[in-house]
């Protein structure tokens, strides 16, 4: 089963990190995916620019509506993703707990749905 894990962070513990401090939690991180990959959990991984340089899309009533920046002021924002294969809910649960920044901040766990379903969305 595939799991896409979201990784929200409060960009201030960032910023505030010293450069060692940066570069351990940096080290620990790639370390971290290069172990994902090896095992073949990983399928993908990016980091996310900051919320700052984002734009929200919106249709209504056959108009576009674009908002810069994230569509709601919270303290954590989206900060990258990886996606995952795990033999189940647990499995990924587990492998999300391992992520480094999840002592910094939440990692939200979703299975992926392979398809849309024809008897509704949810």
């Amino acid at each position: 089963m595939k799991f896409l894990c979201l990784a929200y962070e409060a960009e201030e513990i960032f910023q505030k990190m010293s450069r060692k401090e940066w570069h351990e939690l940096r080290e620990e991180t790639l370390a971290y995916v290069e172990s994902l990959r090896q095992s073949g959990h990983l399928i993908a991984t990016n980091a996310l620019q900051s919320a700052r340089t984002a734009s929200t899309v919106q249709v209504r009533n056959g108009k576009l509506w674009m908002t810069d920046g994230p569509f709601i002021e919270t303290k954590e924002q989206l900060g990258g993703f990886f996606l995952i294969e795990a033999a189940s809910f647990e499995e990924a649960i587990e492998l999300a707990g391992n992520w480094p920044s999840a002592r910094l901040g939440t990692i939200e766990v979703r299975a992926v749905e392979e398809e849309l379903r024809e008897e509704g969305r949810y």
